[in-house]
């Protein structure tokens, strides 16, 4: 009876572990968020200019490096030096690694991955990022987005080519 007892216990801990390693749930802007360790696409070389990437519709696919792995769907506005992300203001997990000295990761956009690193921006350097990224995402910088904080008090990101 044991030995069934721990290969029940094994196949459910194995089907536990592959559901949270795979399943999607919504995050709190509404997309999805996926953890894993596959972000897919295809390696390419960073562009010379990163602006060409706003033709891309939709969100991008950020990977951090590091344990534990997990893939999370991003609004992006591409400038010719790197990828502006941003994030409510809220102590979030991958802000949080970023500060933490985890800045290696990887950035999807339509099918092309580039191995990125990113840099916090802080005080007034990140009003002109979020305008930029305001225009491309089209939400107000006054407008409060998931949450109470309006977007000018967002925390911004610079994704460069590593």
């Amino acid at each position: 009876m044991t030995d069934k007892l721990k290969i029940v216990g094994m196949v459910l801990l194995g089907g536990v572990t592959a559901w949270a390693f795979t399943a999607p749930y919504p995050g709190n802007t509404g997309l999805q968020r996926t953890p894993g360790v596959i972000i897919g696409g295809t390696d390419t070389p960073a562009p010379n200019d990163f602006s060409t990437v706003n033709d891309v519709a939709g969100t991008l696919l950020m990977k951090q490096g590091g344990f534990p792995p997990f893939v999370i769907y991003l609004s992006y506005a591409g400038t010719p030096d790197g990828v502006i992300t941003a994030t409510r203001p809220d102590g979030g997990y991958w802000a949080q690694r970023v500060r933490d000295g985890k800045t290696d990761g990887w950035l999807r956009i339509g099918d092309a991955t580039y191995a990125m690193q990113a840099t916090e921006i802080v005080g007034d350097a990140r009003i002109p990022m979020l305008e930029l990224w305001s225009g491309k995402t089209g939400m107000p910088m006054d407008r409060a987005v998931g949450g109470p904080d309006p977007l000018r008090d967002w925390e911004v990101f610079l994704w460069t080519a590593r």
